[in-house]
């Protein structure tokens, strides 16, 4: 291969260009500011929870056009990420932390534990109420734990520990914000659960099939019995079988198969019978 230490101009093409314009230089990233009344203003409006491209259209309304103002709709909403909503995170970071205190202050079987990074954000957070503890002495045999909300505002994961009572009704026995679903920032919420019901073991839990979930309650709880949801696996059914002829015949009579079988005998003999009919012996 020739080597090519340098570049050779061969063709220059100037239908698509334009001439410099010495009266849009402000423009330039180098040139454009906010000032202090604009930031203030900007930060009222976030915490009134305007948008900033309504924002930025008020400072356009105000100033008559946007030629005359020294910023640009960006600046604004780079204002508002590095700036505004990190102080607003801080803030509210430590408002929650003094609200779970006034809740354990006024029921001194409120549970919580809070995690900050750095000081100044939430890393993990957990809490259950004197309600929810005391459910779970009678109906925390087998727990469902999910994880499958995110806070849009500040990115945090939002967990729930969900038992069924004696009516079948779901009840809420405690939860979770974590900034990560690694396996410690379950270690730490497993460790926690367990400090909240007195290291009462669980019988059960439920889980989504979530690798990180998966081995921290091997650590923390190992002899409890996980199972994933069902309601996550028979999710899947369409987009694990679509390529099947029979495709309709195939979720219908599964969905027979796992929701009509009582007992585990009766769902082996069924499961086998479905698997041979429809050939799917083969599919992982």
């Amino acid at each position: 291969m020739k080597d090519v230490s340098f570049w050779t101009i061969s063709k220059v093409v100037l239908n698509h260009s334009h001439p410099c314009c010495p009266d849009q230089v402000e423009m330039l990233k180098q040139h454009r500011e906010i000032s202090m009344f604009v930031c203030r203003t900007i930060e009222t409006h976030e915490e009134a929870r305007i948008r900033p491209s309504k924002t930025y259209q008020l400072f356009v309304a105000a100033a008559g056009s946007h030629r005359k103002l020294d910023f640009i709709e960006k600046d604004v909403r780079n204002y508002i990420t590095r700036e505004v909503r990190n102080i607003f995170e801080e803030d509210n970071a430590k408002e929650f932390g003094k609200y779970l205190e006034r809740m354990k202050e006024k029921n001194q079987n409120f549970f919580f534990e809070l995690n900050l990074e750095g000081d100044h954000y939430i890393k993990h957070a957990f809490w259950a109420d004197a309600r929810s503890r005391a459910t779970f002495d009678y109906f925390g045999d087998v727990v469902s734990f999910d994880t499958t909300y995110n806070t849009n505002r500040y990115n945090l994961v939002l967990g729930s520990f969900v038992g069924v009572n004696h009516h079948g009704q779901s009840t809420f026995l405690g939860c979770t914000l974590m900034k990560n679903e690694d396996i410690q920032s379950f270690k730490w919420l497993f460790e926690c659960w367990l400090c909240c019901i007195g290291g009462k073991a669980l019988k059960g839990i439920l889980t989504d099939q979530c690798a990180s979930i998966q081995r921290a309650i091997e650590l923390c709880m190992p002899t409890t019995i996980h199972r994933w949801c069902i309601w996550h696996i028979m999710k899947k059914i369409q987009s694990k079988l679509n390529g099947y002829k029979a495709h309709n015949e195939i979720k219908q009579e599964m969905r027979h198969v796992v929701w009509n079988s009582y007992r585990k005998e009766a769902f082996d003999r069924n499961w086998i019978d479905f698997l041979r009919k429809y050939g799917l012996g083969g599919n992982k």
